[in-house]
């Protein structure tokens, strides 16, 4: 089903966009890689893969490459573990009920000179889904090429996400589009983790038996974010819920070529040293955010000791709750003390389905408003 939705902003608010043109927001499906929906009565259209590999530089060493397999599970989930099963990651990523799939993720895993370096993110598209999966193709490719990435993690994660957001828009100047995305991820380098958030997806922690949120919601409404966006010349308009010129509810993204002078794609960046009181980290899209809060999808992931299961779970209780959009999470396990594992190997999992009921719902009702 392809939703198109037409925005006329006002004359006053063209003015200070200074374009005179009608900004005309496209929410259709241009997803190739991935299409999915619910296990329990809905359909997958296609599916892809979950990469945990690295870039093409010759300082860096894959140490897995996943590649999907079909497995009647109604999911897009999987999970790796480390040969030490010091850390072990789960992942699970659904349509749900929207007409189309917007939400990619990403999850490499690569030794950079010598050095072992995690990276996860969750890149929720919005006016189309080509943002997001340039993202998932080029984002930590880019990062963990920064000649900084070592010495000043944080300038590089800065640098690269606002790097590749110029790439993004120079890749799309020739079309009429205007795709929008954002990105939460986390890297995690030696007993650093680094985790940087642009728009609405989250990252948070489960420390000492508390949720901790690692990122804030980029909102048009937040004070410093209202300020910002007019000290830039923009305006906030609430039309249905607050948004940039009346338009796109949330205030930084990467992408949105038409508001770029005020929804920027410069991260916010948190460090957090990893010690034995840490026990988990979950990103996921605002599809979960919107009906879960933090207390509770740290309750929940705790609750599995597969991290795989827990991602599921997350997904599964916010579709219960009634979620309207896509819906992905990452859960990451930290665990202290060393497991000896049957011939040190690696344990690994992707798993995919095809199944080809039809939805029992009605996916133009089940929709919620566009963030475009």
């Amino acid at each position: 089903m392809v939703c198109l939705r037409y925005i006329i902003l006002r004359a006053s608010i063209f003015g200070r966009l200074g374009d005179k043109r009608f900004y005309n927001c496209m929410v259709k499906s241009s997803n190739t890689n991935l299409r999915l929906s619910y296990t329990r009565g809905c359909r997958y259209l296609s599916a892809r893969k979950m990469m945990v590999n690295i870039g093409p530089s010759e300082k860096q060493q894959p140490i897995v490459d996943v590649m999907p397999k079909e497995e009647d599970a109604g999911f897009a989930t999987g999970g790796w573990k480390s040969e030490d099963g010091k850390l072990r990651i789960g992942y699970s990523s659904f349509r749900g009920k929207r007409a189309t799939m917007e939400d990619f993720y990403d999850i490499k895993i690569s030794k950079i000179d010598g050095k072992t370096v995690s990276l996860f993110g969750i890149f929720d598209g919005h006016g189309g889904s080509r943002a997001a999966e340039y993202l998932k193709k080029h984002l930590f490719e880019n990062m963990m090429n920064h000649a900084q990435f070592f010495t000043d993690t944080k300038l590089a994660i800065s640098e690269t996400f606002q790097q590749t957001d110029m790439g993004f828009l120079e890749s799309e100047r020739d079309t009429f589009r205007d795709d929008g995305s954002t990105a939460s991820t986390a890297v995690l380098v030696g007993n650093h983790l680094y985790v940087a958030n642009v728009g609405d997806s989250r990252a948070i922690i489960f420390k000492s038996g508390k949720a901790i949120a690692l990122s804030e919601d980029h909102k048009p409404n937040r004070n410093d974010e209202r300020k910002r966006i007019e000290n830039a010349g923009g305006i906030v308009i609430w039309a249905g819920t607050w948004r940039v010129g009346g338009v796109l509810a949330m205030s930084r993204a990467f992408g949105n070529r038409m508001l770029k002078q005020f929804v920027v794609a410069e991260p916010e960046i948190q460090d957090q040293e990893i010690d034995e009181e840490l026990e988990l980290l979950v990103l996921a899209s605002d599809g979960l955010w919107d009906v879960v809060s933090n207390e509770d999808a740290a309750s929940l992931a705790a609750m599995e000791e597969d991290p795989e299961a827990a991602a599921q779970k997350l997904t599964e209780t916010a579709f219960t709750r009634g979620s309207a959009d896509n819906i992905t999470s990452i859960v990451v396990k930290f665990h202290h003390k060393p497991e000896n594992l049957e011939g040190g190997d690696i344990k690994l999992k992707e798993e995919s389905t095809n199944i080809l009921h039809e939805p029992p719902y009605s996916e133009t009702s089940a929709d919620k408003d566009e963030q475009c």
